[in-house]
């Protein structure tokens, strides 16, 4: 066979082939003939005219994101880098305007978010910032949506994925936070403190009280005793002074008898002679015997009143009683 016939046939098997091609899923071909939109292309096997119409390029319609990342200044004078997440796609509708208007379409987002961060941010605070961040969000979506549209791309969604502040800013954040969280524990311990001193108070308070409610009972009934201590001995033919200095003599001793069984007990010097109860009681009688002649003085004051040099010339003084002896 000739090789020139050879070389005609694979050429022209050549030629015959690239007359088909298949686009992809989500994929749109334009096809253009002699340098000029012809058709755009879908999905599946297709077919042109060799050496005269040739596949200018290929449109994605997938859902395309976009990362930028921008360094501003807020309102507070705090540089700031956000991350811009930016989601857009071409439609089948508009793959002419996406191909033929915009060479470079990310380059183009991009500027846009710069735009409108660097627009928006300066006027909020770096905390608000942080709580506003879908409110700067919405606004860039809104500005890519007008000025893409032209151009054919939908933008389906913007999200502010970060916000990272100066590294010096955060570690003086992050004290604050630090300090405030050691405040409200500061209240919290200063809280569980007071209650515990108020319930020690109450109690101790309600302890004091029924101390001082036994002791008047334990007196109340020591005085019963004391008094039918009396009635018997007076029975038997002792009188009252003689049964009080009895009574004096035999608690005086019972105490000295309790300090001397106690080991654990401080040295404590009291007279121990027998003559010492009989002092004490005559002590007591002499107190006694005043303090009712002073009652008597200020009751007959009373009842007749007189000027205050009256009072001062005719009052005397009372005198206690001769101190009696008893004999024990």
């Amino acid at each position: 066979m000739d090789i020139p016939l050879i070389i005609f046939l694979v050429f022209g098997l050549f030629i015959f082939l690239s007359a088909f091609f298949t686009v992809k899923q989500q994929t749109s071909v334009v096809v253009e003939r002699f340098g000029k939109f012809l058709s755009i292309r879908q999905s599946g096997l297709q077919l042109k005219i060799p050496l005269i119409d040739r596949i200018a390029g290929r449109v994605n319609l997938k859902i395309q994101q976009l990362d930028v990342i921008i360094e501003t200044k807020t309102k507070d004078n705090v540089f700031v880098k956000l991350k811009v997440s930016v989601q857009f796609m071409v439609v089948k509708e508009t793959v002419y305007d996406a191909f033929y208007k915009l060479e470079y379409p990310h380059d183009q987002i991009t500027s846009y978010v710069f735009d409108v961060v660097r627009a928006e941010v300066p006027k909020l605070k770096l905390d608000d910032v942080f709580e506003r961040k879908d409110d700067i969000a919405v606004a860039v979506k809104r500005e890519l949506n007008e000025a893409m549209t032209t151009y054919g791309y939908t933008i389906i969604n913007t999200l502010v994925t970060d916000i990272d502040p100066d590294i010096q800013v955060k570690n003086a954040m992050n004290r604050i936070n630090a300090a405030d969280r050691e405040k409200t524990v500061a209240e919290f311990e200063a809280e569980a403190s007071r209650i515990r001193i108020v319930a020690k108070a109450k109690a101790e308070a309600e302890s004091k009280r029924l101390q001082g409610q036994g002791i008047a009972d334990q007196r109340r009934e020591i005085a019963r005793g004391l008094v039918e201590s009396v009635d018997v001995l007076n029975k038997v033919g002792i009188n009252s002074q003689e049964a009080s200095a009895l009574i004096v003599v035999t608690q005086h001793y019972d105490t000295l008898q309790a300090i001397g069984a106690d080991t654990n007990s401080n040295l404590i010097l009291l007279p121990n002679s027998p003559q010492a109860g009989s002092d004490m009681l005559n002590n007591m009688v002499a107190s006694f015997s005043a303090s009712n002649q002073v009652g008597e003085m200020m009751k007959k004051t009373n009842r007749k009143p007189k000027s205050k040099t009256e009072e001062h010339n005719s009052y005397q003084a009372p005198q206690p009683p001769e101190n009696p002896e008893i004999e024990i």
